[in-house]
């Protein structure tokens, strides 16, 4: 019998910090990944375009015996989640979204910065979300291509861009938001321009949220821990990185 599998899946291969953190408390399940290369990003398309575009890897990783979906990108959740679980409801879709009530938990008085999207910031998923928990000490950044020059690599590319558009910042905030799941993957570099700064994502709570579904529904399983890596252009570079990501 084909082992069930979560499905996780991304606009590129940001979404690997949200599976590393699920893979901690759940590490004997078994995983499918999908990068979504040929769409990347998300972040500049309209909501219909991606509700079609959520649609059809859902629909490809409920067809490969996945018991759970897990949307690891901030811009799909925030404008594709409402859709998918209205359409699929025999199985559980658990989306990530950007950490602001972690600052109203754990840093209410404290000045903070939120990094995303321009997608994710203008949803009104986020909206709604940030309203509640604004402690008006905040500021929103939407790092318009920052996610694309994480995809690609684009070391330069990245330092310029928060030279640019971080760096006002510093001295003002003690809190970053990384509200896209690629932008983890930059910590360093943020922490080079802002200084000694506290980050929060929601990776670790959605981890802790799946667990806890799974175990309500009965769908916890006890296989080998396999990823399966599937890149919807076939990048082979991709997968060496994702690889490489996940044994850190």
């Amino acid at each position: 019998m084909k082992s069930r599998k979560i499905g996780v899946f991304d606009s590129g291969i940001g979404g690997v910090t949200v599976l590393k953190e699920i893979i901690k408390i759940l590490p004997n399940e078994d995983y499918i990944y999908y990068s979504d290369s040929t769409n990347n990003p998300y972040g500049d398309k309209d909501d219909e375009t991606i509700i079609n575009i959520c649609d059809k890897i859902t629909k490809k990783l409920i067809d490969k015996n996945c018991k759970a979906i897990v949307i690891a990108c901030n811009t799909a959740s925030a404008k594709a989640s409402h859709y998918l679980r209205n359409k699929y409801l025999q199985i559980p879709i658990i989306a990530i979204e950007p950490a602001c009530k972690m600052i109203y938990d754990y840093a209410y008085d404290e000045p903070t910065l939120i990094m995303a999207t321009k997608g994710t910031i203008e949803s009104e998923k986020f909206q709604l979300l940030y309203k509640k928990y604004n402690n008006q000490k905040t500021y929103l950044l939407p790092c318009a291509g920052l996610a694309d020059s994480i995809e690609k690599e684009n070391s330069k590319a990245v330092k310029v861009y928060l030279k640019e558009h971080v760096k006002p910042y510093k001295g003002k905030v003690k809190n970053v938001v990384l509200g896209c799941t690629h932008y983890p993957l930059i910590k360093k570099e943020i922490r080079e321009i802002l200084g000694d700064v506290k980050f929060f994502n929601g990776e670790s709570n959605l981890a802790k949220h799946l667990k806890e579904v799974l175990r309500k529904n009965n769908l916890l399983d006890d296989n080998t821990g396999n990823i399966q890596f599937i890149d919807s252009q076939g990048l082979e570079d991709k997968e060496k990185r994702f690889f490489s990501i996940i044994k850190r």
